[in-house]
């Protein structure tokens, strides 16, 4: 049965569905990377489904040269069971360090492209290279909804697929 899963999972995941999006941006700056960030809004994966307080923190590991990656959160509601998703990272592209491979179990490696990032690393926006996921995180829960709204906007003008959002509601 686990090898079925497996291979339904290697196979939903090959079904690439948009146009190609590999536009990064110039250069993220790792340690100002690192750390806690909110996530606010997706196209979230099938494993990221009712979804509150979710939170993705990144950690150096500098003795395996990679990103310790824990995606948590609570599950169906604010008093939900906490969940949590460790994973790798690695850095594919280090002129820039906004083209990882991330590892959520091995032998499974994908592309995460930071797309849009603010100067003073308020908020990222993180991309797949066929657009079917994407992720808008911030440091501050509290980031305003027409802030978000010039986000999306800002990263529809530059053709990144911005439909079908879900907004995850934060509360601590």
């Amino acid at each position: 049965m686990k090898l079925f899963s497996l291979i339904s999972i290697l196979f939903w995941l090959g079904c690439a569905s948009g146009p190609r999006y590999e536009k990064t941006v110039d250069h993220v700056d790792i340690d100002k990377f690192m750390g806690k960030w909110y996530v606010m809004a997706g196209r979230f994966t099938p494993f990221e489904k009712d979804v509150y307080n979710g939170i993705e923190s990144y950690t150096w590991n500098t003795e395996e040269k990679r990103i310790d990656v824990s995606f948590t959160y609570n599950k169906e509601s604010f008093d939900g069971k906490q969940k949590s998703y460790p994973q790798k990272g690695w850095i594919y592209n280090s002129t820039t360090n906004s083209h990882w491979k991330v590892s959520p179990f091995w032998p499974l490696k994908f592309d995460y492209l930071i797309v849009d990032l603010a100067s003073d690393y308020s908020w990222t926006v993180i991309g797949v290279p066929d657009q079917d996921y994407v992720w808008i995180m911030a440091r501050d829960y509290t980031i305003s909804r027409s802030k978000i709204d010039e986000i999306i906007k800002s990263m529809t003008d530059k053709g990144y697929n911005m439909k079908d959002l879900v907004f995850v509601p934060h509360k601590y």
